[in-house]
């Protein structure tokens, strides 16, 4: 087994790796390729046998990969960004919904860049042998766990049963035989299957932890689809979002606008009920068309509806996964529009740590310079347009503990990051951002130089 192994390659698998796979059963092909992985990562994970590695891709589960995952997310800070790529190729290799969307997770979030990008690639490689966009593609990758339409499943102890599933806030919870709400799933007892009764419990427990991870990415992705302002077509929005057991109950704690199919006549927004129709700022019942398209409404596009859909959902004491009626709303000054620059935030000190929050709202770390410092940090803003922040002294390639705090020495809108040089022309103009952009843009500057 293991010569054959060895002799196989990405791309270039050996014949008989796939007797192996027909002779052996899947789990017990899954347990040895993990051992053996184990074996090679004890070994110092030497780059001539990282077949050990791909083995994963070849006979791995579902299990691998929420094993992998991890180690992957951390191996480029330990200075193993190579091998952390080829796991990425381990992922796709597996091809199942959860490696796929651990994969899509690398790509949304990750705090190295070069992972992040090659994750991001593997994801478009994926989408486009399907027809479809990265995104596009996502919206696909959110599991439903073989839950109910309710979002609920039953865990079968033999001589009892439990019904569990999860609420608005994708919290878990149980309900006995009876239906009577429980604290907590039981431990088997004497009188359950001795055999049923444990594996059920610990696939209720791994059911917890996919949700977990889910539910904080989906919750991510979609105030970033608010941002951006993505549509999505009114099939897609029923069958990926209101009718997914999980995801609808994210969407609706938040209100979505629906526009004509070409982009222009009326917007109506609108929520999704407790029982999954639609309904208006009014609480009247709404009718999506089926050529509208769908699109989350940021408090900007809101406008005099805002307090209303603030007050409707105080009253039914609705909780938003993230903030969207409640947030914080921005907008240029006459002559910041006018020109390329935000002098308002320049010469603000910035503690370097919390310099680096803003990676978990776009933004990114500039190349590293002499030294290897990097010296700005930059936002893509549009296509071919980044807001860039100058940073006086820069922060220093694995040495972030021992940056000193961070000044802005410029803040300018540019065609890409770089450097600002007095003596260059700028001819982009803020005013020109998108003001949903604009608005974002400014509240990060705005929380990240408040004192």
């Amino acid at each position: 087994m293991l010569t054959v192994l060895a002799l196989s390659k990405p791309g270039d698998v050996y014949p008989g790796v796939e007797v192996l796979a027909s002779a052996c059963t899947h789990d017990s092909l899954a347990a040895f390729a993990w051992g053996l992985f184990e074996q090679w990562r004890l070994a110092g994970m030497p780059a001539k046998e990282s077949w050990a590695l791909h083995a994963l891709g070849w006979f791995g589960d579902d299990t691998t990969v929420r094993r992998l995952t991890p180690m992957l997310r951390a191996w480029p800070g330990e200075g193993a960004h190579h091998r952390a790529v080829d796991g990425l190729d381990v992922l796709a290799a597996i091809g199942s919904d959860v490696a796929l969307m651990h994969l899509h997770g690398i790509a949304q979030r990750v705090p190295f860049k070069a992972l992040k990008v090659r994750a991001q690639e593997k994801i478009a490689e994926v989408a486009a042998g399907l027809g479809l966009t990265g995104e596009q593609l996502g919206d696909r990758l959110v599991p439903d766990f073989g839950l109910d339409a309710d979002g609920s499943t039953v865990i079968d102890y033999g001589p009892r049963r439990f019904t569990v599933g999860f609420d608005e806030q994708l919290r878990p919870y149980v309900r006995d035989g009876d239906g009577k709400p429980r604290k907590a799933l039981p431990a088997p007892g004497a009188k359950d299957d001795p055999e049923l009764a444990p594996a059920e419990r610990k696939r209720f427990a791994t059911l917890k932890k996919d949700v977990r991870a889910v539910a904080a990415d989906q919750v991510l992705r979609l105030e970033a689809a608010m941002v951006s302002g993505r549509t999505w077509t009114a099939g897609e929005f029923r069958e990926l979002f209101v009718a997914h057991p999980l995801l609808w109950h994210v969407v609706r704690r938040l209100v979505w606008l629906s526009g004509a199919g070409g982009g222009e006549g009326p917007v109506t927004s609108f929520r999704v009920a407790e029982d999954r129709t639609f309904a208006d700022v009014r609480d009247d019942a709404f009718v999506l068309p089926d050529d509208a398209t769908v699109t989350l409404a940021h408090p900007l596009r809101l406008g005099a509806e805002l307090a209303a859909w603030a007050e409707l959902f105080a009253d039914y004491e609705i909780l938003q996964p993230f903030p969207q009626l409640g947030r914080p709303v921005h907008a240029l000054t006459g002559e910041e529009a006018a020109g390329h620059r935000l002098a308002r935030f320049e010469g603000a000190s910035v503690p370097a740590g919390r310099l680096l929050g803003l990676t978990k709202r776009g933004w990114q770390r500039g190349t590293p310079q002499d030294a290897g410092v990097e010296r700005w940090f930059h936002r893509q803003v549009g296509d071919k347009r980044h807001l860039v922040i100058a940073l006086e002294e820069g922060i220093a390639v694995g040495m972030v503990d021992a940056s000193h705090d961070q000044v802005f020495e410029t803040v300018w809108l540019d065609t890409a990051p770089g450097d600002y040089w007095g003596s260059r022309t700028y001819p982009l103009r803020l005013g020109d951002l998108d003001p949903v952009i604009a608005s974002e843009v400014l509240a990060d500057l705005t929380e990240v130089t408040a004192r």
